[in-house]
């Protein structure tokens, strides 16, 4: 098996929200997009998404109703209370404080208007404090 890239596909009420949320806070552009679809990248080693509307006919029957929801998007980046504070400024709802776990995982969560919920994760250096 050979990957080339990654998606993680979100099964949502408001393709629409989730898709302004993801490319007004997290810098994802949208590739394609359709009535109840989005496809969104960043162009970088971040995973791409699709969106799509709960109920959409394109899933099998069994999954049509579903909702994204027990997952967290993880997303490691440099400079996280950089990241934190534009967030914060921009009016993201940050739904969990930057914290810093014990064996130097710092992190903090927001999550988008369908319950999809970030986390973006930085991790301490061996010499820095944990």
């Amino acid at each position: 098996m050979n990957v080339t890239t990654t998606t993680l596909s979100l099964t949502v009420a408001d393709v629409d929200a989730s898709r302004e949320f993801f490319c007004t806070h997290l810098g994802y552009q949208v590739t394609m997009a359709a009535d109840g679809f989005a496809s969104l990248t960043r162009g970088d080693a971040a995973a791409d998404i699709v969106l799509l509307r709960c109920g959409t006919e394109v899933l099998p029957p069994e999954q049509r109703d579903r909702q994204a929801g027990g997952l967290i998007l993880a997303l490691t980046v440099i400079d996280l209370v950089a990241e934190e504070r534009r967030l914060r400024e921009a009016g993201a709802p940050i739904t969990m404080p930057l914290r810093e776990e014990p064996w130097g995982e710092r992190l903090f969560q927001l999550t988008d208007p369908n319950g999809v919920v970030i986390q973006l994760v930085e991790w301490a250096t061996r010499d820095e404090p944990a």
